[in-house]
């Protein structure tokens, strides 16, 4: 049993998995594809982006006359979470306020998603990165202590060195992780306000199709 495990062990340690080299490639592969998450999230937030006082000012505008065509119509010329939810309860706007405030809180769910979509990725990086590192760094450990082991009498350079090459892979780790994690917040926190815009903006056409709902009840 013994010399099997010796046996074993040696074999492991040729195959390719034991060389931390691959490690650090796998390490740069997920710093470009982080890269270009948070610069395609960025171009995406700003292409969508809309100036939600002037947008809410003209649709209370718009709802205080009962244009809710012209309302609708209004909306249809952007395409942002915020005017998105509100344009979904809109276009359903005769089968009452209840019925609205359930449609706009599944469309707000529908465009929160279609905004948050691919920071699951970030925040996976952002975690995950450091681990991934540190396997590097223990393999790299491991390749030192093999080496040692082969020559004796360069014991104290083998190591040392190995060692220190190791510990490029936990470095690296670090340098993939704290961007991800700063992207990840920011971009998270800018989802946050861009929904709270649009909540705003939903209670705005509820508002206004409550206030109507009670005016033809009490005129009846």
């Amino acid at each position: 049993m013994h010399d099997n495990a010796e046996g074993l062990v040696p074999t492991l340690m040729e195959l390719p998995i034991f060389e931390a080299e691959w490690v650090l490639w796998v390490l740069i592969a997920l710093s470009i594809a982080s890269v270009a998450v948070m610069a395609e999230r960025y171009m995406f937030y700003r292409k969508h982006q809309v100036d939600v006082d002037a947008v809410r000012k003209r649709l209370s505008q718009l709802l205080n006359k009962g244009d809710l065509e012209g309302a609708a119509k209004f909306l249809e010329k952007f395409d942002s979470l915020e005017t998105n939810t509100v344009l979904f309860g809109l276009r359903d706007y005769a089968r009452g306020p209840e019925a609205v405030e359930d449609l706009l809180g599944a469309a707000a769910r529908k465009e929160k998603a279609r905004y948050e979509k691919r920071l699951s990725f970030l925040a996976t990086v952002a975690s995950n990165a450091p681990f991934i590192g540190l396997f590097g760094t223990v393999l790299g450990i491991i390749r030192a202590f093999k080496d040692l082991s082969a020559n004796m009498s360069e014991a104290s350079g083998a190591v040392m060195g190995g060692i220190a090459e190791s510990l490029i892979a936990t470095a690296v780790g670090l340098l993939v992780a704290i961007p991800a994690v700063v992207a990840y917040n920011m971009l998270k926190g800018r989802v946050k306000n861009i929904t709270d815009d649009g909540n705003l903006m939903t209670a705005t056409l509820l508002s206004s199709l409550k206030s109507v709902d009670v005016g033809e009840e009490k005129a009846a």
